[in-house]
C-alpha cells in the first residue's frame, strides 16, 4: 500500500506549475509520502477538484490571471469545510497581509525558490497534521 499526498497545482502559466512540481519532486523527504500532482490551469477546474474531494493541500498562483490565487483561497476557506491547507504563492512578500484576509496557511514567494517553497510546504502539512492518504 503505498501512501500519496494529492497536491493541487493552480497557475494560469504553465511554467510556474512546472517550477513547483520540480522545486518539491515526487518527495518532500525519505520518510514523507509520495507527492501526486493535479495540475490546473482554471478557477472552473480547480473547483471540480475541490468538489471531487481528491485534494489533500493546494498550492495556488497569486499572480494568475484571470483570477488570482489570493481570490480562490479566500473562496476555498468560505465554502469548503473541511478546506484543505493551501499555500499562495505571492508576487511581493509585501502582500502577506492578503494571504492573511484570505486565510491561506502559508505562502511563498514567486520566483519559485525550491528551498523556501519546500520548506514552507512542508511545514504547513505538518502544522494541518497532514501526512498522507493510503
Amino acid at each position: 500500500m503505498t501512501n500519496t499526498l494529492r497536491v493541487l497545482v493552480y497557475s494560469s502559466d504553465s511554467d510556474t506549475r512546472a517550477q513547483v512540481i520540480g522545486a518539491l519532486g515526487t518527495r518532500l523527504d525519505a520518510d514523507g509520502p509520495e507527492l501526486s500532482y493535479y495540475e490546473v490551469a482554471t478557477a472552473p477546474m480547480l473547483f471540480t477538484q475541490l468538489d471531487s474531494g481528491s485534494v489533500d493541500a493546494a498550492i495556488l498562483d497569486g499572480e494568475a490571471s484571470p483570477v488570482g490565487g489570493l481570490g480562490i483561497a479566500k473562496q476555498m476557506k468560505d465554502e469548503y469545510d473541511p478546506a484543505p491547507p493551501t499555500l499562495v504563492l505571492l508576487g511581493r512578500a509585501d502582500d502577506r497581509w492578503l494571504a492573511d484576509w484570505s486565510r491561506t496557511e502559508a505562502t511563498a514567494v514567486l520566483p519559485v525558490d525550491p528551498l523556501a517553497l519546500s520548506a514552507a510546504f512542508a511545514q504547513m502539512l505538518h502544522t494541518a497534521g497532514i501526512t498522507a492518504r493510503s
